[in-house]
């Protein structure tokens, strides 16, 4: 508990040290919210157009900067308006943007789709995110470093290999993994049916899989060592659920907590995101989302 509120931005030892730094994407998000999804060569009428920030690797700094005080962002976004605008959205949310270039290649793009019970189709454009770089980039023995796959690959295992602290890997969108890169893996967090097409995680260190409405759980090299239920919400969206809960499973676990809390608060989080249409919702400070001994155990989940 002690180790999480010093992570909450009410106290910070070291201000100018980011809680996380996160190597991945950031996409303007384009959704459009129906009655229901189409199915294949179905047109359906009626829905409304959002813009929003977005992008996996962008969803999980902003929620890791609320949660956490602070959080550094690589990554890159094309010499365009909505760069510009992505840019300073992550400013105001008090991720560090230092790292994010600024290239020729439109801004990345996601296309996507929500009905009224939160499930999704998402579409995902590239873009400038094809374009991430690690020129200039440093990362100190301390740092926490968590990557996706929305980037390119070979940047991926780069920064797996440059990385001398904890990293940790959400290996979504699915793709075969270089052993290499499952090896360094202090963490993978993947959906059950990431899992399911990953078996080359059946021999990772650590892997956190969710299972949606039947909560989490924790794998050390295929064996369950930790489990944890989903928490109770009414159902917005979907679409930045996964992106908070491994913002604060990251967090968690590097911070020194035992498995089964940590998964507890991730679930917790990952709620809290689903209440809430945004791709980047608000959050409290990480310790808000712990068990509390009060209630029995059960983390309260609450707006900020």
């Amino acid at each position: 508990m002690d180790t999480l509120r010093r992570l909450g931005p009410a106290a910070s030892a070291e201000p100018s040290r980011a809680a996380l730094t996160v190597v991945g994407s950031i996409n303007l998000d384009l959704t459009a919210v129906c009655e229901r999804l189409p199915a294949p060569g179905e047109t359906v009428a009626g829905a409304a157009l959002q813009r929003q920030p977005g992008g996996k690797g962008a969803n999980q700094a902003v929620a890791a900067a609320r949660l956490a005080g602070r959080a550094r962002m690589v990554g890159a976004v094309g010499d365009d308006p909505d760069g510009g605008v992505l840019l300073r959205h992550l400013a105001a949310a008090a991720v560090d943007t230092t790292g994010v270039r600024r290239v020729p290649a439109p801004t990345g793009t996601a296309l996507i789709t929500v009905d009224r019970h939160g499930e999704n189709q998402i579409t995902v454009c590239a873009g400038a995110n094809a374009e991430v770089s690690l020129e200039d980039v440093v990362f100190a023995p301390e740092d926490v470093v968590l990557c996706q796959l929305e980037i390119e690959l070979d940047t991926v295992c780069e920064t797996a290999r440059r990385t001398p602290g904890f990293f940790a890997l959400n290996a979504a969108p699915a793709r075969p993994l270089p052993a290499e890169l499952v090896d360094r893996c202090d963490l993978v967090i993947v959906n059950e049916t990431e899992y399911a097409r990953l078996p080359e995680l059946a021999g990772a260190k650590l892997v956190a899989v969710t299972y949606g409405a039947r909560g989490s759980a924790l794998y050390a090299h295929g064996r369950q060592i930790a489990s944890a239920p989903a928490q109770e919400a009414a159902v917005v969206s979907t679409v930045g659920a996964g992106d908070a809960f491994c913002a604060a499973m990251v967090l968690a676990l590097a911070a020194g907590i035992d498995h089964g809390t940590a998964l507890r608060a991730a679930n917790a989080v990952g709620a809290h995101a689903v209440g809430d249409a945004s791709s980047q919702p608000e959050f409290s400070p990480l310790a808000h989302y712990l068990p509390s001994p009060a209630d029995g155990g059960t983390p309260s989940v609450g707006s900020s």
